[in-house]
C-alpha cells in the first residue's frame, strides 16, 4: 500500500461471482468519492479456471493498474498460490481457515461457519470492505440494487451475511491501513471503456449496430441492446462478421449511422467489407477491442498489436483514419469524432481500443450531453434532378451525398470502379480520377487531425513516446520518475492515423532521448513514425504476455535495460 493507494486482488474461478462483488466494491468506492482503475484478468472458458479482478482505489486520481497486491481476498486456494508472493510489504492475504498463509500475513476467516457456501463470496466482500474502511451502509446500498429485481428475501439474506462479515471483520486483532476518505468527494459515474463508446455512440446518433460476439468487444453490444428501443436502435447479432460489416454498410448507405465492433479474429473477416465501405464512399464506424493474436491467441488477454494491421487492412488505397483513445473519457470524445468525420469524409473511420481498457472500470465525472448534436447524414441538392451525380469529381474528392429514397433523385452506388454517376465502367481515365477523388480526401482528414497530448517537462531530458491504453501507466511512471529528479516529458496518440508530424516533430526532436512504450513486440508506433518522417526512435519498452503495461514494468525495464 503507497501513501495514495491501495490495489484490492479478488481471485478465484469463473462461476464463483467475483466478478459481481469486485463491481459491488468498486461501485462503493466511487459512490464515496474514490477514484478507481479496475483491471480484469479472466480466462477463456466459461466455468472454471482462475480469475481475478482487481481494484486499485485512491482519494486522489490513479490512472493505471498496480502490479503489487495489498490486499488478496483468496475464494479458492489457487489464488493464495499464484498471488501470494505478489503481496506488497504491508500487504494482507485473506484466507479459508485451515489454508495457512505460508509464511505471508494472512487472515483466516471460517467461511464455513460464517455462512452457507453459496454465500461465501458476499462474506469476502464484507471482509474486503471492512478492511479498507468503506462503510457497510454503501456496500449494503449497492448490494440491494444489484437484487433489485429478485424477491425481497434474497435481498435481505444477502444483507445479512453482509453484516455478519463486517461484525467478525471488526472484532479480529488484525490491522490493516484505512482508506483516507477524499476531502471533496465529487458526483462520478463508475464506466469501463466498452461503456464509454455504446453512450458516445448514442449521442452521436447511433441507429444501427451489428456484430458477432467476440471478446473484448461483446460488452459494447450489452452496453447498447438494453437502450435500443428507446433510443430508436436496431442492434442486430448477424451469422458471423462478414454479415455484420455489410449489415452496416447498407444501412448507412440509407442514411443510418452505423457501427460495427470486434476483435482482430473478427476484424480480418470484415476487411473486404471495409475496402466496399472505402470503394463506395460509404460513412462507417469500426470499432476493434484488440487481443493477443495472431489466430486466436490469448482469447481473453490485452495487447496492442493490431495498429498495423488495422492501418493497410482492405485491398487497394482509399483513406482512413484511427483512433486510439487513452481512457475512457476519451472512448466516448473519440467515438463522437469517429462518426463526425466518417460522415464528413464519407469514409471508414476506426477506433482502436484493447480489452484491459475495455473492461477497465473507472471513476469519471458525468459527461456534459446537452450541447451535444447528433451526426446528420446526407446533404441536400438544389440543382437538377438529372445532373445529381453521387460520385461527383469535386476539388476535395468529397461528393454530394444524397440518401436514396429520400428524394426525386436517383442514387446509385457500386463496388466495381464507376462513373460520377456511379455506374460501372473499365475506363481507365476515369478509374485514375476516382482513385485521385478518393484520396483527395485525405486533405480533409489531416485538417482533422486530433494532435498528440503533449505533459511534463518542456525539453526533457526523456520523453516518453505512446499510444491508446497505456496513457495513464506511461503518465504515472513519468510523474515517478520527476519525483527523483529526471527531466520527463510524455507524448500520447490519440489518434494514430493519418499522422501530421508539423504537430510532434518539435517534441522529439527536443528531447535528449526519446522511448516508445508499446503493447506490443515489433514496435508497431515506432516503426510508423519512422516509415512517416524519418526519425527513429531507437529505444522501446515493449510488452506482449498478455498484461496492461504498467508504471512498475516501464520504470523497472529502464532500471534493468537503459541505465
Amino acid at each position: 500500500m503507497t501513501d495514495r493507494s491501495v490495489n484490492v486482488v479478488f481471485g478465484g474461478e469463473a462461476g464463483q461471482g467475483l466478478v459481481t462483488i469486485g463491481q459491488l466494491l468498486a461501485k462503493g468506492l466511487v459512490r464515496n468519492g474514490f477514484f478507481i482503475v479496475v483491471t480484469q484478468g479472466y480466462q477463456s472458458r466459461i466455468r472454471g479456471g482462475h480469475n481475478t479482478f482487481s481494484i486499485r482505489t485512491s482519494a486522489e486520481e490513479v490512472r493505471a493498474p498496480q502490479e503489487t497486491i495489498d490486499l488478496l481476498i483468496c475464494l479458492d486456494i489457487q489464488t493464495r498460490a499464484i498471488h501470494g508472493p505478489e503481496l506488497s510489504s504491508q500487504g494482507l492475504m485473506v484466507v479459508d481457515s485451515g489454508w495457512e498463509g505460508n509464511g505471508l500475513a494472512c487472515l483466516e476467516v471460517p467461511f464455513k461457519k460464517l455462512a452457507a457456501a453459496r454465500f461465501s463470496n458476499i462474506l469476502a466482500l464484507g471482509v474486503a470492505g471492512a478492511l479498507i474502511g468503506l462503510p457497510e451502509e454503501v456496500v449494503g446500498q449497492a448490494l440491494e440494487e444489484f437484487f433489485i429485481h429478485k424477491p425481497p428475501s434474497v435481498a435481505g439474506e444477502n444483507r445479512k451475511i453482509l453484516k455478519t462479515a463486517y461484525q467478525w471483520t471488526e472484532g479480529q486483532p488484525v490491522s490493516f491501513p484505512k482508506l483516507p476518505y477524499p476531502s471533496h468527494p465529487g458526483r462520478r459515474w463508475m464506466m469501463h471503456g466498452n461503456e464509454a463508446i455504446a453512450l458516445g455512440a448514442l449521442s452521436a446518433g447511433l441507429k444501427f449496430f451489428s456484430f458477432y460476439p467476440m471478446t473484448p468487444s461483446t460488452s459494447i453490444a450489452l452496453t447498447l441492446s438494453p437502450q435500443a428501443e428507446a433510443m430508436g436502435l436496431i442492434v442486430e447479432q448477424a451469422e458471423d462478421e462478414i454479415g455484420a460489416i455489410n449489415m452496416a454498410i447498407g444501412a448507412s448507405f440509407a442514411g443510418v449511422p452505423s457501427m460495427v465492433s470486434t476483435s482482430g479474429g473478427g476484424f480480418a473477416l470484415m476487411v473486404e467489407g471495409v475496402s466496399l465501405a472505402g470503394m463506395t464512399e460509404t460513412p462507417l464506424v469500426i470499432v476493434v477491442a484488440q487481443r493477443p493474436g495472431p489466430a486466436t491467441g490469448l482469447p481473453t488477454r490485452t495487447e496492442q498489436a493490431d495498429l498495423e494491421f488495422i492501418l493497410y487492412a482492405g485491398h487497394g488505397e482509399f483513406p482512413r483514419a484511427v483512433f486510439t483513445p487513452g481512457s475512457v473519457e476519451a472512448c466516448f470524445r473519440l467515438i463522437r469524432k469517429a462518426f463526425e468525420l466518417a460522415e464528413l469524409a464519407q469514409t471508414p473511420v476506426f477506433l482502436l481500443t484493447d480489452q484491459f481498457l475495455a473492461d477497465s472500470y473507472r471513476a469519471i465525472d458525468p459527461f456534459e450531453v446537452s450541447d451535444l448534436s447528433p451526426v446528420r447524414p446526407g446533404t441536400e441538392w438544389s440543382g437538377p434532378v438529372a445532373s445529381y451525380l453521387r460520385y461527383a469529381l469535386t476539388e476535395t474528392g468529397i461528393s454530394p451525398r444524397l440518401l436514396p429514397g429520400r428524394s426525386e433523385h436517383l442514387v446509385v452506388a457500386d463496388s466495381d470502379e464507376h462513373t460520377e454517376d456511379g455506374h460501372l465502367t473499365e475506363d481507365l481515365s476515369i478509374r485514375k480520377q476516382m482513385v485521385g477523388k478518393r484520396l483527395k480526401k485525405i486533405e480533409t482528414l489531416v485538417r482533422q487531425v486530433d494532435p498528440p497530448e503533449f505533459s511534463g517537462d518542456t525539453k526533457p531530458d526523456l520523453l516518453l513516446v505512446t499510444w491508446g491504453s497505456t496513457r495513464g501507466s506511461v503518465l504515472e511512471a513519468a510523474a515517478k520518475m520527476r519525483s527523483k529528479g529526471k527531466r520527463v516529458g510524455t507524448l500520447h496518440f490519440s489518434q494514430v492515423w493519418p499522422l501530421v508530424p508539423e504537430q510532434f516533430m518539435g517534441f522529439l526532436k527536443e528531447a535528449g532521448e526519446v522511448v516508445c512504450v508499446e503493447g506490443n513486440a515489433f514496435g508497431q508506433l515506432s516503426r510508423l513514425i519512422r516509415q512517416e518522417t524519418g526519425f527513429q526512435i531507437a529505444k522501446q519498452v515493449l510488452r506482449y504476455d498478455g498484461l496492461p503495461i504498467t508504471p512498475e514494468f516501464i520504470i523497472k525495464a529502464f532500471e534493468e535495460r537503459f541505465h
